[in-house]
């Protein structure tokens, strides 16, 4: 498996922490909370307690001030446990949209509550109508006295039935495109018009609460208006972009991980023909390929997280690193279940729950098409 080179002793030791909290918490509940479609909040808060949701909330507003390398490591254990219905990515990101640009006040009254567990944060983008093209949002937030006056939906928001705090695109100006779109923070607690519609039946990511949520003349302080100005939304989007786009690099780093763990498990211990199935030589040179893709996507988000902590990870590299670790991690996934034969496509076997999970990457973060266009984009400049 791949060796990080930026990987020191601090970062092992706190990934040996997160490993041992969701073998103890998460694992022996794994399937009763994708029965019921949710992971309960008593997790988060036991999550935030040993400092996992906080570890690079800067430490004045409640957490660790540690670099995004930690983040990384979180991301890299869930996936290898093969989970990716725990909504902490989305969470994380919240949090970093606050930390980037929120007012000192906005970071003293939320970040503390976030990295504790005692808020559930979610960031409503998509709409019914609006995938990809963030600047073509309807939602509406109209001033109204002190207030912004929202109206509204949205749908396929991750958290988005038990959040407690949700990061709401909305446009200040409908008459404008991307000056026009600014975010809001919504405290969702006893909020008059919020209203959660259905919990998504989804393919995969069975433990997420995906929603629709509903915006029908809600009120809230123009204070809760991200950072100072209006119409700062969507620069604001494409700052943080990058690295919800990386995250999703690592995510699909980890699960490719788990897919080949369980699988060369399986084809030892497999026999076919009076022989193990790891002894046929379509399975090995499969296998030989995927751990080949895997250590080459590493080496190439390592590069990318550098770049990042410097300040210089561009959108089109990032847009790399989403489309080329999503695609890969289907394919492996896929040529993994093939490798199970008729064991594979069978619930019991984590190979199934990986497939499953694998497929939505694809597509949301912006769909690859999308990433494919913005790399073109750059490479057609002059």
């Amino acid at each position: 498996m791949p060796n990080h080179l930026w990987m020191n002793e601090e970062h092992t030791a706190y990934g040996d922490s997160v490993r041992r909290f969701l073998e103890d918490e998460f694992q022996p509940n794994r399937d009763q909370w994708k029965t019921d479609g949710l992971v309960p909040k008593e997790f988060w808060t036991k999550a935030g307690e040993i400092g996992i949701l906080g570890a690079t909330i800067p430490e004045e507003f409640g957490g660790l001030g540690l670099s995004r390398h930690f983040d990384a490591v979180t991301y890299l254990e869930q996936a290898k446990i093969g989970d990716s219905g725990w909504g902490f990515s989305v969470h994380n990101i919240s949090t970093h949209y606050i930390t980037a640009f929120g007012t000192e006040q906005q970071k003293a009254k939320w970040l503390p509550q976030l990295a504790s567990g005692d808020m559930v944060a979610a960031i409503a983008m998509t709409e019914p109508g609006t995938g990809s093209d963030l600047q073509a949002v309807k939602t509406t937030a109209v001033k109204d006295g002190n207030e912004y006056l929202i109206n509204g939906s949205k749908t396929f928001i991750t958290n988005g039935g038990s959040a407690d705090l949700i990061i709401l695109v909305a446009k200040t100006d409908p008459t404008s495109r991307s000056k026009g779109v600014s975010l809001i923070v919504l405290e969702t607690k006893d909020l008059d018009g919020f209203k959660v519609g259905r919990k998504l039946d989804k393919l995969g990511m069975k433990r997420n609460d995906t929603a629709e949520l509903f915006f029908e003349d809600v009120r809230v302080p123009q204070t809760h208006l991200l950072g100072k100005d209006e119409g700062q939304g969507f620069y604001q989007l494409m700052k943080q972009l990058p690295w919800e786009r990386l995250i999703l690099g690592f995510g699909a780093l980890g699960n490719a991980q788990c897919a080949l763990r369980v699988t060369l498990e399986y084809v030892k211990e497999r026999k076919a023909f009076g022989q193990r199935v790891m002894d046929f030589q379509n399975t090995r040179f499969q296998l030989a390929e995927a751990a080949t893709k895997i250590e080459l996507l590493a080496a190439f988000l390592d590069q990318c997280l550098a770049e990042l902590e410097m300040g210089q990870l561009t959108p089109e590299k990032a847009a790399m690193a989403k489309w080329w670790g999503s695609q890969m991690q289907c394919d492996i996934v896929d040529e993994c279940l093939q490798l199970h034969g008729g064991y594979g496509y069978m619930n019991e076997y984590l190979i199934s729950e990986l497939y499953a999970d694998a497929r939505v990457q694809k597509i949301y973060g912006g769909t690859n098409e999308i990433m494919k266009e913005l790399i073109a984009r750059g490479l057609d400049q002059d």
